[in-house]
């Protein structure tokens, strides 16, 4: 007896945890780009003659592509269909990869990496917004963001012991030509078994004014912090960067208020659940960034790790987000509500922090470092999962790609303004250091040990910022997101829906 089309739309795609495995995959790409890029920066300045001045746009042309275009992304992927923009956008992130492991001087670099950026914009949000919309029973939604989540969270610090063994042995150009196969292998992947929903695109007009006031406003803003860490706050540039964003995102908001088919719904951004992981999100990735880059100097300057060891020394997080994500989380979400998970796990991951403000020259790292390390993995692991799944948890189908657009969007503007901030009260803490001290330190010997001595009171000094960052992260979660509890994740595996005005996404039809 053959199913009828309404028993054929209630069954879930037999191959979506096939789908899982290419997905997980080109987000480990593009997490894994953000970091590596970063150890094999040096070498690659070198080789292509890049001045000191201009080596931070081998980083910000990325940041700023990448964070300012992926609403853009978001829209598009809803409008052109998920699956295709993700598949467009892996392929032109090879491209763009086999571009800056080619490159031959300082234009060609750039160019890749704004590339890389744009091409990111179109993938990342595509990626998620995929996941939402093929794991709609709650108990695989919760394993599948589970993974997602944990690749999210430790990516970064698998690119640093990837970038490291890739620079150390073989050449630095291999940290861009190692993107080629993931993104080759996720593309056919993901073009043979994906299958999306049926009318679960958003075919409306493309919102231009949208486009253009969210794009500038967006690259004003990364564009403002990144030039804050290296020209100062108070610079004339950063000052006008800032106030170009702040105009510029005011009237995007404005537009998007009146328009009939805006690019970013406001109802989207506005609804208290999904609002509150987008900033406790955000904040939480402030805290992380500065653990990595502090704790990447602390290992290499200080402690004279190599960039392959240093890579190895971050693998306790990796481990600890990986079990937080697949252990924790997943076997939590149906029973306890999100916040129940992100609170505590933010928490947790602020007492791991609060550890390493007692770093000093030193500070073992079997003794303080390793177990700091998995309490901070354990905690952002635990809290990343229900917040990857609660930001596109109740959104209606034609609005996932721009909903999950805006979770990475909260994490590429807490990137710049984690590194940015963090580093400029690292510095200032370490210059007064140096000031307060320089008259006691006569010897080259003494002058070198104070200057390392002033480094590690710089770390602990942002440090501490970023425990408090971690806090208010956990308290906005607490405060913030109060749905999706095991009721209500029960009411949407069932059809029904937890957000009352919202309706849940559909299953896959074939």
């Amino acid at each position: 007896m053959s199913k009828t089309p309404e028993a054929a739309s209630a069954l879930p795609d037999p191959r979506r945890w096939k789908a899982l495995v290419f997905i997980a995959l080109a987000q480990l790409m593009v997490v894994l780009d953000a970091t590596i890029v970063n150890i094999a920066l040096p070498s690659a300045q070198q080789d292509l003659g890049i001045s000191d001045g201009n080596r931070q746009w081998v980083i910000t042309a990325y940041a700023l592509a990448f964070g300012g275009l992926l609403l853009f992304g978001g829209r598009v992927a809803d409008l052109w269909g998920r699956k295709r923009t993700f598949v467009v956008g892996l392929l032109g992130f090879a491209a763009a990869s086999a571009l800056g492991g080619a490159a031959t001087g300082q234009a060609m670099m750039l160019g890749s990496r704004a590339l890389q950026g744009v091409f990111g914009a179109l993938l990342a949000p595509a990626a998620l917004s995929l996941l939402a919309v093929m794991f709609t029973e709650s108990r695989e939604r919760a394993k599948a963001f589970g993974i997602y989540g944990a690749i999210a969270g430790g990516g970064g610090a698998v690119g640093l012991i990837l970038g490291g063994f890739l620079t150390e042995y073989l050449d630095w150009r291999w940290t861009f030509y190692v993107n080629i196969p993931f993104a080759v292998v996720a593309a056919a992947g993901a073009y043979f078994v994906i299958r999306e929903p049926a009318g679960s695109r958003n075919r409306s007009p493309l919102d231009i004014p949208g486009v253009i006031l969210s794009t500038l406003g967006l690259v004003a803003l990364v564009y403002g912090f990144t030039r804050a860490e290296s020209e100062g706050w108070t610079e004339g540039g950063t000052v006008t960067m800032f106030a170009a964003s702040v105009v510029l995102l005011a009237a995007f908001v404005g537009v998007e208020a009146r328009v009939k088919h805006p690019l970013l719904p406001l109802r989207v951004m506005t609804e208290r659940n999904r609002g509150g992981v987008y900033l406790s999100l955000g904040l939480a990735i402030i805290a992380m960034f500065g653990l990595f880059l502090f704790l990447t100097y602390y290992l290499q300057v200080v402690k004279g790790y190599s960039p392959l060891k240093t890579g190895f020394a971050f693998l306790p997080m990796v481990v600890g987000m990986i079990t937080g994500s697949t252990q924790i989380g997943t076997r939590l979400m149906t029973r306890v509500p999100p916040r129940m998970l992100m609170g505590p796990g933010f928490l947790s991951a602020a007492v791991g922090m609060l550890l390493l403000t007692q770093l000093e020259i030193d500070s073992s790292y079997a003794g303080l470092i390793l177990p700091a390390q998995l309490l901070l993995g354990l905690g952002m692991g635990t809290a990343f999962m229900p917040a990857m799944s609660m930001a596109t948890h109740g959104v209606e189908p034609r609005d996932s790609g721009v909903a999950s657009a805006m979770v990475n969007t909260s994490q590429q503007v807490g990137g710049a303004i984690g590194t940015a901030l963090l580093n400029t009260i690292a510095a200032s803490a370490t210059t007064a250091y140096v000031t307060a001290h320089a008259a006691s330190a006569a010897s080259p010997q003494a002058q070198r040990l104070l200057q390392l001595q002033a480094m590690v009171e710089g770390y602990t000094a942002a440090i501490w910022w970023a425990v408090g960052i971690l806090v208010v992260a956990a308290a906005i979660a607490l405060t913030l997101v109060t749905t999706g509890g095991p009721g209500a994740a029960r009411a949407v595996a069932k059809g029904g829906s937890a957000d009352g005005d919202e309706q849940p996404v559909p299953v896959l039809t074939h």
